[in-house]
């Protein structure tokens, strides 16, 4: 059974991850079941446009690092207003409500000082639209109760952190009718989304395997006193075994090999190296008297989980933040006729193609003009404005904007419950491989069978958004 911390009420609430894992996976449990009944009453969310919105009212809850960039952004994308802000520390949400009225837009409502002033927020305020950027702990709670409110909700990563939690954000999102979305960026970055173009109009061949994950030395930033407010982000190393945050990569590969839609992640199997980086990093570079050196780090450094599909695919999606590294969201894709690779330095792109009949001798080529040929409608339509109101190169704003463009339109999302759940479904279904030795689990089938009917997703029909009156 992996090792808890108990140091507080957060890392005891978080806990819940790595506790009770095990029992879940006896035969006949729900973890062990490969997709539960839908309840009665309840019908799939798959295929259901958002209602029009004229404007997209939007509240955010949690304003540090994250919240506070996503914030702005939202407040830039023409038909979405940020009417409400929360967070449990009350002079932030007054500072970005102060921020948001600085830079010409209308003052937001401002919400805070305790554990539940979200929930004052979502009864008090119409909203259209919430988006939530807390401590992963408490997506689950704060996600359900803004559906239950009657708002869509578009969560951070991960949606939730066990099986439990997943299922319910399912079910709550078909009771109420409302979408649930993660909030994943890396989906629309622009390599990403020229990988998935191609990989769709079949120039890859038959696409066979990916790898993709989230590599990026966090060292400095999980020690430094306040980035992390009370510690939450280092502390989950000292409560859980977890692949915490691989969704960055495993995402995109997914929407490439029409995860949901056509093909169904099916089982995974999960290894882990010992956790040294963390202790490591602490020995050299932090005082004694600092608080870290109560805690115990238990997450493995590199944390590996290999997926299988219905249709025999592979995904190896992995996850390191704990060593020294140059970032790297991998990003890779591989068929019967060539492959691509992101991260692999040189050229304007950062990536390289190898590709049948086009390539030979077995030399990479640059990936700038597969890219130009197969850049996707919402980076050349909207590419500019990406990169002057959004971070990590405009794929935020890419995020932003296409999400209030469908609410705006009234059309179906590009990420749904169902995408969201499974590519965060590798949080609980790692700790549990790992603490069986590192067998394959099943993944659940969030879609309960709808998996089978292709569908769109990211790769969208160009759209322009409309008109703001």
């Amino acid at each position: 059974m992996p090792h808890l911390s108990t140091a507080s009420r957060r890392t005891v609430l978080g806990g819940a991850l790595a506790t009770g894992l095990l029992a879940a996976m006896a035969p006949g449990s729900l973890a062990a079941r490969n997709a539960q009944a839908r309840p009665a009453g309840q019908e799939t969310m798959i295929g259901v446009p958002f209602e029009r919105h004229e404007t997209v009212r939007v509240g955010v809850i949690g304003v540090g690092n994250r919240g506070n960039s996503m914030t702005i952004g939202w407040s830039a994308v023409p038909g979405a207003t940020v009417v409400a802000v929360c967070d449990i520390r009350k002079d932030r949400a007054t500072n970005m409500a102060a921020n948001l009225q600085n830079r010409g837009r209308p003052r937001p409502a401002d919400f805070g000082g305790t554990a539940d002033a979200y929930k004052t927020m979502l009864n008090t305020m119409d909203l259209d639209l919430v988006f939530i950027a807390t401590p992963w702990e408490f997506h689950h709670a704060q996600g359900k109760a803004a559906m239950e409110a009657g708002a869509h909700v578009m969560v951070e990563l991960p949606v939730a952190t066990e099986l439990a939690e997943l299922w319910d954000l399912v079910d709550t999102s078909e009771r109420t009718r409302k979408h649930l979305m993660l909030a994943e960026n890396c989906s629309y970055g622009r390599n990403e989304l020229a990988m998935l173009k191609m990989a769709h109009e079949g120039v890859f061949g038959d696409v066979t395997n990916g790898h993709g994950g989230y590599l990026h030395d966090l060292r400095d930033l999980l020690f430094a006193d306040g980035y992390y407010t009370d510690d939450w982000r280092r502390k989950w190393h000292t409560r859980s075994t977890a692949s915490f945050y691989a969704m960055h990569g495993l995402a995109p590969i997914a929407a490439a090999m029409d995860i949901n839609r056509g093909d169904r992640m099916k089982t995974l199997s999960a290894t882990a190296t010992p956790p040294k980086g963390l202790a490591d990093y602490r020995a050299r570079k932090v005082p004694k008297g600092h608080r870290s050196w109560n805690e115990e780090y238990i997450n493995g450094d590199l944390v590996t989980c290999m997926i299988g599909t219905e249709k025999g695919r592979i995904i190896r999606a992995e996850h390191d933040v704990s060593t020294p590294r140059p970032y790297s969201r991998i990003n890779s894709l591989a068929g019967s006729r060539g492959l691509f690779e992101d991260y692999a330095g040189g050229g304007s792109t950062g990536a390289r193609v190898y590709l049948e009949p086009e390539h030979g001798g077995h030399n990479w080529a640059d990936f700038a003009p597969s890219r130009g040929k197969f850049d996707h409608w919402l980076w050349r339509k909207v590419g500019d404005d990406a990169a002057a109101n959004g971070g990590h190169g405009g794929m935020d704003y890419i995020l932003q904007w296409r999400t209030i463009q469908s609410m705006r339109t009234g059309i179906i999302p590009d990420i749904d419950v169902y995408d969201s759940a499974a590519w965060c479904a590798p949080v609980p279904l790692s700790v549990m491989s790992l603490a069986d030795g590192g067998r394959a689990v099943d993944i659940p089938d969030f879609t309960r069978g709808g998996w089978v009917r292709p569908r769109v997703g990211l790769d969208s029909v160009e759209l322009d958004m409309p008109p703001v009156a």
